[in-house]
């Protein structure tokens, strides 16, 4: 579990007097970061500094608007590649992002190895030289990692090691392999419960757990058309987490007409249900005080 990072009456205190001081909050990752598949990859690029200048958006852009809207200040950076392990950015991007970071979210391969899927060995490696060097920079800084979800196409459909497994599997396997990176990394605060929220709106009739028979009505397709990456609904949700995990403030207090969902084509109805996955999974954790979500002002 990770410490609050500001006490109720401050979280109050926070949405009533403005904007507060600004962060630097840092994401690094790959594709599941940049939002591929999805309208997300190039949403609101001008909002965040992609420091490989390719004109990303990705879920920091996400990230960056729903913070705006609960009046906080972050300048939102972030270094992705696709299909890398945290090991490939330290021994490549370093000199992009070695600096003393308020906040990092660091993200992993999907499969934890690609090469060798579910083992976390390449992980806990890289993970603690990545996190321990940016440690280093900054010793006050919040570094978490980011659990990410099951792969449709890995449980459906492909050879892997959760093929003919319940949907949630991966994620919790995933989840697992996090967790173990975390033991061995001192600078690592937490681990972010992404595929966890991704299991419990499957769990809840938020989103449909199996893409490849159709999706039910009123429910939500968390995977884009690989099955494999996510939709604008599934990277909506994973910035939900890391938003609350973040800052402490409650998800569902964005409301359903918040403006990301609405500018990335989700319902009121849709946004609703991801907020109360990720809240639930996030006070699950003990990851938010108990404090009524306090409304801010959001929408178009």
């Amino acid at each position: 579990m990770f410490p609050f990072r500001l006490a109720p009456l401050a979280l109050t205190l926070c949405l009533a007097a403005g904007p507060a001081v600004a962060e630097s909050i840092l994401f690094v990752g790959n594709s599941f970061t940049f939002g591929a598949t999805s309208p997300v990859l190039r949403y609101r690029p001008e909002v965040v500094t992609d420091l490989n200048k390719e004109g990303i958006g990705g879920v920091p852009a996400i990230f960056k608007v729903l913070t705006s809207q609960a009046k906080l200040d972050y300048t939102v950076s972030l270094e992705t590649s696709p299909g890398k392990n945290l090991d490939w950015h330290l021994d490549n991007r370093l000199p992009l992002i070695d600096r003393p970071w308020d906040v990092v979210i660091l993200q992993g391969q999907s499969t934890l190895d690609l090469e060798r899927p579910g083992d976390p060995t390449r992980l806990i490696d890289g993970g603690r030289r990545l996190s321990d060097r940016l440690g280093q920079r900054n010793p006050a800084a919040r570094i978490y990692y980011e659990a990410t979800w099951s792969r449709a196409d890995l449980t459906y459909a492909k050879p892997s090691p959760w093929k003919g497994k319940p949907i949630g599997a991966m994620a919790r396997d995933v989840r697992a392999g996090y967790d173990r990176a975390r033991a061995v990394s001192k600078s690592v605060r937490g681990v972010l419960p992404v595929g966890e929220a991704w299991n419990r709106a499957m769990e809840t009739g938020v989103a449909d757990p199996n893409p490849y028979d159709g999706i039910s009505f009123g429910m939500v397709d968390l995977w884009g058309w690989d099955q494999y990456h996510a939709s604008a609904a599934g990277y909506y949700l994973s910035a939900l987490v890391i938003f609350g995990a973040v800052t402490g403030l409650d998800p569902r207090s964005l409301g359903e007409r918040e403006t990301a969902a609405y500018e990335l084509g989700l319902s009121p109805s849709q946004a609703k249900g991801l907020q109360e996955a990720a809240h639930a999974q996030l006070r699950a954790e003990g990851l938010l005080p108990d404090l009524q979500a306090t409304p801010v002002r959001t929408g178009p």
